[in-house]
């Protein structure tokens, strides 16, 4: 705190009581010099560094030419004024500028390897809000302190101060506005600029010409109006004529405008100096130009400043706060400061591993060509064996229930949805294995492709047309678990559990009985150079470091991308989500957008309220905290994540009690980011990262879905709060306040079905005009009559209850909303409580889109989200707690007969006309082979005995692949499944 009073004390004595008596040039030059400290504490940084002292001239430049500036500035007014006033003001302004410098001493207090200091920023960090909440009282109390000493001080009487004309108090308040937005317009897009590496030429140019712009913007009228003089007065009219003039009030008409008088006023406080002296004039531009070259020297820092993209804003700025009285100052000396080394070589990125996870069941043919098709354009996107080996991608899609009997056989048949799975495969295969576009092309024959019987039930391996691989898991409900959740946590523990993990406990039990195909082991897979390069005749202790090291950091690098069925996504998405979790190490997850899709009243519905979703409570809890729910449409996790303890295997938990089924079934990705928060990782959101998934369309299976959802968000959301305090203390990025916010939520879920009874009881009482307890009567009776009804009927029944309750409710909220329109119409007024209600919420989500300017249209869609919030909030609330005990999943749930196919020449046009977008966030470099690993089949100790009443679904597949041959192949090994 006594650096802030110092700084605070600077500041007000700089600008207060010095500033006022310099002319505008000097004002505007000297804050340049705020920054002599930060240049001592670089060259100190520098001098305690071990690193070569090659950018330690600059400072040492910047600190001379500061200081010189402040020589010519005492040489300049002294000229003019030679008394003790003077002195005292000059004196007082360097004191300032050098106490305000002392406001970034926290940019070098971990370079000097001090303990004190580094124990003091380390505190500060765990406290930033309140000291910054105490930085701002203790800087109002010293500037009111230093202006209540200064108007005494100075002779003046508070008269003078208080009785301030009503234009120029109006003058006033227009200016500390623009100020005020302005400073924090500026702050923010510098914060953009820095994220999105454009920090030269939209940062660091446009700041440094900032304030050489201003002071042009002041003399270039000044010049102007003593030209124009010049013509009216004759050609001998002198500039210290002119000064003479407006230091007397000449030649200022009465009806001049405000311009001329701003150009008056700045012309008055230039007029001190003798404008025709050239000495004067040269220590007045020598003293601007040393203080403005010795701040760009001191900044310079910045120029080679390497910055994440995404970088995070306290990771780029030291302090939370600017400086609105020396905005490009302190935005440029709030820059993280960084030793200048001498680069060697440049670091790269170890490559990284992408799984795509699909889980599938009775999905239409149209939506599982939006799924291939996205998993075959990022084949194309990236090759797995190109230039670009950053990243590699590997595509799973695990069927559920994807066998059935039919009746009068005793053989194992597939069903419907698999088979079209196959033909949508083939089709797709055939587009994508096009290379030559022309229309008399010759079309390639398709390659064999391999069919394994599993233990689980089936697998069908392609080699997709440039080299990636994709595995397709038919899962037999009599042989394994079925449902969503327990396909994730199959493909977990085959992908992590034993395709990752496995090599390395091969590899050190090998070491451990000496056995000769050890050292073969070891130089083909992971002999590395380095620190972890394994070595023979090394002991196991260091064996076992040295392995344990490589599979830590392939788990950090091992993301799998969690899909549903239907979902739609472009190379681009999917590449944006993949930079977040690269550049920030404690990311465990991340999600894009969803759009939902579809056509309907409901998903127009859905639309806008997705939309709402992202914009608001998306983004709330990704700045203020962490993301909740990463859903599992389309979601990356890390690998060390998932792996981590009490993640996958509680995960794994087998559903025993009623709230095990709405937490763990009915919501799974909701508590497997539950799982993630608690044990200290981070969800985070990415709004341009998009993907399209299909969105209920008719009313009943709309309710259904969200049946499952709210009880399982309420269930994870009281399990996370339980556990607050716990993990807050683990988890930095949840915080006691995101608690708090949490629980004003639940609250106010819990009281959203009396909400929405209130409301309708208002509007009642405003269409029907009756009394306020009859209206609550109205409001009241219809939910308590449905209520008692859900416990009574059908599901399929209450639903067809809910709908036509929400009919007659959306012609309520309509008349009432054209009420309260023609309530303000004829009362010519807007103030009333119901008329404000209406607006606020109008104006709400207008500005909330205009944000969003690609989504704006979605706002058409809010007018039937309005109507239908009784439905939403209410009903859909009612039918979703008495229906707890159904933990069918709702949609899907009849297969009935498929949907009919597309001809091939319409798949065609919908592949070409995706776009193959390349992602320009990612950086392109040469990089390190990770494993190089395919797709083994593993041996079996025993040949698995053929069951012909079983095998008869290989066949089946094999006919409808027709031209598309798919050889069976025999797994060698049991796999743990």
């Amino acid at each position: 705190m006594g650096i802030e009073f110092l700084v605070a004390f600077g500041t007000a004595i700089l600008t207060i009581v010095a500033m006022p008596f310099f002319d505008i040039v000097t004002n505007a030059m000297i804050l340049n010099s705020i920054s002599l400290l930060s240049s001592i504490f670089q060259v100190v940084a520098q001098f305690f560094a071990k690193e070569r002292k090659r950018f330690i001239v600059p400072p040492i430049i910047s600190i001379v030419l500061i200081l010189a500036g402040y020589v010519l500035f005492i040489i300049s007014y002294l000229q003019i004024r030679d008394d003790r006033e003077m002195k005292i003001r000059i004196g007082l302004a360097i004191v300032g500028t050098i106490f305000v410098s002392l406001n970034w001493w926290e940019n070098y207090s971990t370079l000097f390897r001090n303990p004190f200091l580094n124990s003091i920023s380390e505190d500060i960090a765990r406290s930033k809000n309140l000291v910054g909440i105490l930085s701002s009282v203790v800087r109002i109390l010293v500037t009111a302190a230093v202006v209540g000493a200064y108007v005494p001080l100075s002779g003046r009487d508070w008269s003078s101060v208080t009785s301030v004309p009503d234009n120029v108090r109006r003058v006033i308040w227009i200016l500390v506005g623009i100020q005020i937005v302005s400073s924090a317009l500026c702050h923010w897009f510098v914060v953009v600029a820095c994220k999105m590496h454009a920090i030269r030429r939209s940062f660091l140019l446009p700041v440094y010409l900032a304030t050489l712009g201003v002071v042009a913007a002041f003399i270039a009228p000044v010049i102007i109006f003593y030209q124009n003089l010049s013509k009216t007065n004759g050609a001998n009219y002198t500039m210290t004529e002119y000064c003479f003039d407006i230091t007397n009030g000449n030649g200022l008409s009465q009806n001049a405008v405000w311009y001329d008088k701003l150009v008056w006023d700045i012309t008055h406080s230039l007029c001190p100096n003798d404008m025709t002296n050239q000495r004067e004039i040269g220590f007045l531009v020598g003293s601007s130009l040393c203080w403005w070259l010795g701040w760009v020297l001191c900044t310079i820092y910045i120029w080679g400043l390497q910055l994440q993209r995404i970088e995070r804003t306290e990771h780029l700025l030291v302090r939370r706060m600017y400086e609105g009285a020396f905005m490009e100052q302190s935005i440029m000396l709030n820059t993280r400061f960084e030793i200048q080394k001498k680069i060697k070589c440049v670091k790269q990125v170890d490559p990284v591993t992408v799984f795509l996870c699909a889980t599938m069941w009775h999905e239409s043919y149209d939506e599982m060509m939006k799924m291939i098709i996205s998993m075959f354009r990022l084949d194309k996107y990236r090759p797995r064996n190109n230039t670009i080996n950053d990243v590699k991608f590997e595509s799973h899609i695990f069927f559920d229930d994807a066998f059935k009997d039919v009746k009068g056989s005793k053989e194992r048949h597939v069903n419907e949805y698999a088979e079209d799975l196959v033909e949508v495969v083939k089709e797709v295969y055939k587009i994508f294995n096009e290379e030559d576009k022309g229309i008399f092309r010759k079309a390639r024959t398709l390659p064999w492709q391999r069919i394994i019987r599993t233990p689980y039930g089936g697998r069908l391996e392609y080699t997709l047309p440039h080299g990636n691989l994709l595995m397709v898991h038919f899962k037999d409900k009599d042989l394994i678990r079925h449902k969503k959740r327990w396909s994730q946590i199959m493909y977990l523990y085959y992908l992590l559990g034993w395709r990752l993990t496995t090599k390395y406990f091969k590899t050190f039990e090998d070491f451990e009985k000496q056995e000769e195909p050890f050292q073969k082991e070891v130089d083909e897979e992971f002999e590395k150079e380095g620190e972890n390069k394994v070595k023979k005749g090394e002991t196991e202790e260091e064996i076992e470091r040295k392995l344990r090291m490589e599979m830590e950091k392939e788990k950090a690098n091992t993301y799998l991308l969690a899909l549903d069925g239907d979902t739609d996504f472009q190379p681009s998405a999917v590449m944006l989500l993949i930079d977040r979790l690269v550049r920030y190490p404690d990311v465990g997850a991340a999600c894009g957008r969803i759009h939902p899709t579809g056509t309907g009243p409901m998903v127009w519905y859905q639309k806008f309220e997705y939309a709402v979703g992202h914009w608001l409570q998306k983004t709330a809890e990704h700045v203020f905290g962490c993301v909740l729910c990463s859903p599992g449409c389309f979601s990356l996790f890390r690998g060390a994540a998932l792996m981590d303890d009490n993640v996958m295997k509680r995960y794994t938990i087998k559903a025993s009690e009623a709230a095990h089924y709405v937490q763990y079934d009915q919501g799974e990705d909701r508590w497997l980011c539950t799982l993630l928060l608690q044990q200290g990782w981070r969800v985070e959101y990415n709004a341009a990262s998009d993907a399209y998934t299909n969105a209920p369309q008719d009313f009943k299976e709309f309710y259904n879905q969200r049946r499952r959802w709210g009880p399982s968000t309420m269930a994870n959301t009281i399990d996370l709060l339980g556990s607050g305090s716990l993990t807050s203390k683990r988890n930095r990025s949840i915080s006691q306040p995101f608690i708090l916010y949490q629980v004003l939520s639940m609250a106010a879920s819990i009281l959203g079905p009396a909400t929405i009874c209130l409301m309708l009881s208002g509007c009642f009482a405003l269409v029907l005009k009756i009394d306020a307890n009859l209206a609550l009567a109205f409001a009241v009776v219809p939910p308590v009559i449905y209520l008692i009804l859900c416990f009574k009927l059908k599901s399929d029944t209450q639903i067809t209850i809910a709908a036509v309750l929400s009919v007659l409710y959306a012609f309520l909220m309509i008349a009432t909303a054209l009420s309260i329109i023609g309530n303000m119409v004829t009362e010519n007024t807007v103030w009333t409580p119901s008329a404000l209600f209406l607006i606020f919420m109008v104006l709400m989500n207008v500005i909330t889109a205009a944000l969003h300017p690609k989504e704006f249209p979605l706002i058409i869609y809010g007018f039937l989200y309005f109507i239908c919030i009784p439905s939403g909030y209410l009903l859909l609330t009612i039918y979703s707690m008495v229906n707890m005990n159904n933990v069918s999943w709702g949609t899907r749930e009849t297969g009935g007969p498929a949907a009919p196919k597309p001809p091939t020449q319409t798949i065609t046009q919908r592949i070409l006309q995706a776009k193959c977008c390349k992602c320009l966030c990612w950086d392109c470099g040469k990089l390190a082979d990770q494993n190089g690993q395919g797709t083994e089949t593993v041996a079996m100790t025993k040949k698995p005995e053929d069951n012909p009443d079983r095998i008869y679904w290989v066949t089946q597949l094999q006919k409808k692949s027709q031209d598309f041959p798919l050889n069976e192949e025999l797994l060698l090994t049991v796999e743990f499944f």
